[in-house]
Order: structure tokens, then C-alpha cells, then sequence
């Protein structure tokens, strides 16, 4: 089999393919500066001649998919393989796999890390003193730039797969209380509270967004859950833009309904006014899509898409977490 890898993939993570597989033709979308487009990736896959195609950001669109049908796997390096025509590959019977929680740890870590941030009170301080404002005898930082310790918080989690989970793990030893809403979840530590949406928001001290984009969850969180929140609460949005309807978050932080909010994602990237309307606001800690961005992540989506391609095709196992169109097993691998 002949392998397209335009993912950033490490030097021991692409000989374990070579190993298994065969060629591996190596072109990093990172060099380009961007993801490739179409029309880059159709030239690309009909230059190579490749059996199958790992990638990360490209536009795997449906006139790709169609235009290869000799495609064995697309693998995307992603949480979510958003960026491909999913459907079209299932119609096609070429399975999709992705790497879900290859930045949990990324996100997690940034979480807490602004978190506390938020809570100590630790941008204004450092901004009051690059701005030479300590005066001989004054204890006007110990006053102005008091705050919060995390231990003790109540912490709301809206959607509890991979990523709110480690979070929960990682802070339940401070201590933080946990819970949670999502029907999706059956299973989990004895110790966290499962509970309805409006109770997570109403109730919590930290709520904190871990939705995927789905129809069901577009603008989920809207003016009449926020104004649930306690006056003191922190609104923390790492996920996605769009299950949030922005301009009724903005009227809450505006009015000073609650006490902050620490933002990763926007409704356009690059902000529009609405957007930085919010990224202005004193009370808000944003940061331009980088949860995930660490050099770690790229060692964790190698791991995750290796493992799951030997669990396929050296093991047989057509039932792992990593398939992302499993509606294809019904009709082209019974």
C-alpha cells in the first residue's frame, strides 16, 4: 500500500508505517504554510498514485473522495474529522479514522493554567506593574489584586467526553467538586455529579463548554442559560464557537452578570467587531485558538492513528473508537 501523509508525522511514527504498510510519501502540510486545498490535494494523490491518505487540516472534500475511489483509509489527525466529506467516503465504503483526545492534555493544562490566571487576578497585576506603578511602602497590589483559589470551586462541565474528563481528573485533588451534563454518558467516576444542563449552569462555579458541532448543539448555549449563572462565575469555552450564541454572551459579560469568561474559540477566525467586542473586554481572557497547539499533540495524533491502523489491518478489529464512519461496517466489512 502506498501512503499520502500530509499530517505532521515523526520520523519513528512513519518508518512503524513503512514497517506495516509499504511507501510512505511524506508531504507536511507545514512547509505549504497552510492546509492544502482541492484542487492541491487532487494533483497530489494523482501525482502519487496513493492507495491511501493521511491527513490533518487539508480539504478532503467530495470531489476528492470521488475523483479516488482507489483510497484504502483517509486518516485525520483531528479530534473531529470536520475538514472531511465523511458521508461521501462512507458511500464509497473507504473507512475514516481520526485521533480523538490527542490534545485532552493540551486543553486541559491550558484550562487550568487561565483558570487561575482568571482567578488570581494575574493579568491585571502583571499589566500594574510592567506599568511601574509600585510605589516605596504601598501594598496597593496586595490589596487591588487579591483573588480566588481554584480548591473549593465547583466545576460544571457541559459535554464530558475525553477532554472534560482528564480536566476532572487533573483538578479533583485541589479539591474542585465535578459534575456534569451529558446524556451521553453513562459510565463514569462515582465521585462526579451527573446532572441536567440547567443545573450545571444555575449551580457551578466554573462551567465549562466540551461540545462538538452537531444540530443539536448550535447555539445550544443561549441568553437564558447564562443568566443562570452566579454573579461570581466563570464561563470558559475551549470547544467550539458556534454552540454558543455569541452576542447573548457578550450582553452577560457586558452587564457584568458574571465574573468572566476564557475564550479559545470565535465565531470568525479572524475575529470580526462582535468577536473582539468580547476579546476586549477586561473581565476576558482569549487566546487565538491555541488549546490544542502544542508539539506534544502531533506526538499523541502518531500514536492514536498508528495504533488504530494496526488494530485494523494487522488485528482484524473493525470496533475501535478511532473509526469514525462506523455506519460503513453494516454494508462493506460484515
Amino acid at each position: 500500500m502506498k501512503i499520502l501523509v500530509t499530517a505532521p508525522y515523526h520520523e519513528p511514527g512513519l518508518e512503524t508505517l513503512q514497517r506495516q504498510f509499504g511507501e510512505i510519501i511524506y508531504r507536511s502540510w507545514k512547509p505549504n504554510g497552510r492546509a492544502y486545498n482541492e484542487d492541491e490535494l487532487l494533483k497530489m494523490l494523482l501525482d502519487t498514485q496513493a492507495d491511501a491518505l493521511i491527513t490533518e487540516h487539508d480539504h478532503v472534500t467530495d470531489k476528492v473522495i470521488t475523483a479516488n475511489p482507489q483510497l484504502q483509509f483517509i486518516g485525520v489527525c483531528r479530534g473531529t474529522p470536520s475538514n472531511v466529506a465523511v458521508s461521501k467516503a462512507t458511500a464509497m465504503g473507504i473507512p475514516v479514522f481520526f485521533t480523538p483526545a490527542r490534545n485532552a492534555q493540551a486543553v486541559a493544562e491550558l484550562f487550568i493554567s487561565n483558570v487561575i490566571m482568571l482567578l488570581r487576578n494575574t493579568i491585571p497585576g502583571m499589566n500594574w506593574l510592567k506599568g511601574r506603578n509600585w510605589q516605596a511602602g504601598a501594598h496597593d497590589s496586595y490589596l487591588h489584586f487579591k483573588g480566588n483559589e481554584l480548591a473549593g470551586k465547583t466545576i460544571g462541565m457541559v459535554g464530558f467526553g475525553a477532554i472534560g474528563q482528564l480536566i476532572a481528573k487533573l483538578v479533583r485533588e485541589y479539591p474542585c467538586p465535578i459534575q456534569f451534563f451529558d446524556p451521553y454518558v453513562a459510565e463514569y467516576n462515582s465521585g462526579y455529579r451527573k446532572t441536567t444542563l440547567e443545573d450545571v449552569f444555575a449551580t457551578s462555579d466554573i462551567v465549562s463548554i466540551h461540545l462538538p458541532v452537531t444540530a443539536e448543539t448550535k447555539g445550544m448555549i443561549n441568553s437564558r442559560l447564562l443568566k443562570m449563572m452566579k454573579k461570581d462565575a466563570i464561563f470558559i469555552n475551549t470547544a467550539r464557537a458556534s454552540v454558543v450564541q455569541q452576542e447573548e454572551l457578550l450582553e452577560v459579560l457586558e452587564n457584568k452578570s458574571i465574573r468572566g469568561a476564557i475564550l479559545d474559540v470565535f465565531d470568525h477566525e479572524p475575529p470580526d467587531e462582535l468577536d473582539y467586542r468580547i476579546i476586549d473586554l477586561p473581565q476576558v481572557i482569549a487566546t487565538p485558538h491555541i488549546a490544542g497547539a502544542t508539539f506534544e499533540v502531533e506526538d499523541h495524533h502518531v500514536e492514536i492513528m498508528n495504533r488504530a491502523l494496526l488494530q485494523w489491518y494487522a488485528q482484524a478489529n473493525r470496533y475501535i473508537a478511532e473509526l469514525a464512519n462506523k455506519d460503513i461496517l453494516k454494508v462493506h466489512f460484515q
